[in-house]
Parts: structure tokens; C-alpha cells; sequence
């Protein structure tokens, strides 16, 4: 299991609130979309990361991590498995406290590196259905 119960809390409560959403479009059927949504009314600040670098929810966009010009403690990852260990490299070059590959992201390798390089991780797991059980 890629995301124990106590990880989990940590990340959503103590890690920050400045989350960088790699994937994150102004497309509103995709998921996450709504996930930004609910990670927003959470009181998160969501940062959108995607080649359009348009602005969703009312944040600026940014066309890759190494773009964004502040710190974002938490990096999610809406992109297919394939492609999701260079995104979580890019969160350890970047400085984030924790990354997050979304329902069905899976990377072992990426998630071993992301962890010995001293950052938080889950996998496979999806911040909207859990932060709300956390209340």
C-alpha cells in the first residue's frame, strides 16, 4: 500500500496548503478539475501545471513546476503512470514537502526515489475522497 492512513493525514494537515496540480486543465470533465475544487473549499491553494499554463479556479497557470516562481509545499499528479516519475523527480528538484500520484497513478521506482530523497508520498489514492474523513 502506497499511502498509509497516517501519511495521508499528514500530508493534508500539516505538509502546507500551496498544492501544485500537475495536470490540471480548464477542462471540467477531466478529474482533476474537481478535485482542485474540493481541495480548494479545504482551504488549499491549487496552482495549475499544464502545457496550456491557463489560469483554473482563479490561479495562475504554469506550463511546469520549474515555472512556478514560489514554493508549493504539496505536488499532485493527474498524468498516466508513464509518465508520472519525471513529475515527481521534478517535485524533489522543485522542494515540495510531499507528492501525490492520483487513483490509478502508479510509479514503485518514483516512489521510492521520491521517499529516499526525504519527501512525503502516496500513491493510488485520491485527496478528495480523503481529506473530507479527516473531520
Amino acid at each position: 500500500m502506497y499511502g498509509d492512513e497516517a501519511t495521508i493525514r499528514k500530508i493534508l494537515t500539516e505538509l502546507g496548503d500551496t498544492w501544485a496540480v500537475v495536470g490540471l486543465s480548464s477542462n471540467q470533465r477531466r478529474a482533476a478539475y474537481g478535485v482542485a475544487q474540493v481541495l480548494q473549499r479545504y482551504g488549499k491553494r491549487v496552482v495549475p501545471v499544464h502545457p496550456k499554463a491557463e489560469t483554473v479556479h482563479g490561479e495562475q497557470g504554469y506550463a511546469s513546476l520549474a515555472d512556478i516562481p514560489f514554493d508549493v509545499e504539496v505536488v499532485e499528479v493527474f498524468v498516466n503512470s508513464e509518465l508520472a516519475g519525471p513529475v515527481a523527480d521534478d517535485a524533489v528538484a522543485k522542494g515540495a514537502r510531499a507528492v501525490w500520484f492520483q487513483l490509478d497513478v502508479i510509479d514503485e521506482a518514483a516512489y521510492d526515489r521520491t521517499r529516499a530523497a526525504g519527501l512525503e508520498m502516496v500513491m493510488d489514492r485520491c485527496p478528495a475522497i480523503e481529506i473530507p474523513l479527516l473531520r
